[in-house]
């Protein structure tokens, strides 16, 4: 059965070139995205985030909250697409479990802040995101034992 779902796919693809081409495209796109916008996001997060265990509301988000609701809504679609550009990253060239795990960190749900400490607690993980702060020269990241 594998073999004839390969051949299926093999001669489905030669009849579709444009979709393939596509994902080869989408594919160079992804990699290159991921390396210059995950650096970024990762350079982004303070270097003390994993150590307090209760986020506050900043001043801003309380004189503000029209402006804070479309930037956690725009934050929250940019993480979810990281997740899905992850995804096809394990496959296709590209960082794709650190691009799902910066897309886990932009976006909001219950239960994530214990998840980040789950997923940081593994110790190639936490050496990848401080290779990535030290060379946009940041302090590393601090995290509690």
């Amino acid at each position: 059965i594998k073999m004839d779902l390969i051949n299926a796919f093999i001669v489905w693809f030669s009849n579709h070139p444009g979709i393939l081409i596509t994902l080869g495209i989408s594919s160079v796109f992804i990699f290159i995205l991921s390396i210059a916008g995950i650096s970024w996001f990762v350079a982004q997060i303070p270097d003390d985030y994993f150590l307090s265990t209760k986020r506050q509301r900043t001043k801003w988000g309380q004189e503000k909250p029209i402006l804070r609701l479309i930037l956690i809504l725009v934050k929250n679609i940019v993480g979810i697409f990281l997740i899905f550009a992850g995804l096809l990253m394990i496959v296709l060239p590209g960082q794709g479990f650190l691009t799902i795990v910066t897309g886990l960190l932009l976006i909001n749900y219950p239960g994530k802040f214990k998840l980040e400490q789950k997923i940081v607690a593994m110790p190639s993980i936490f050496k990848a995101l401080n290779w990535i702060r030290k060379k946009a020269n940041k302090n590393p990241l601090q995290r509690n034992s």
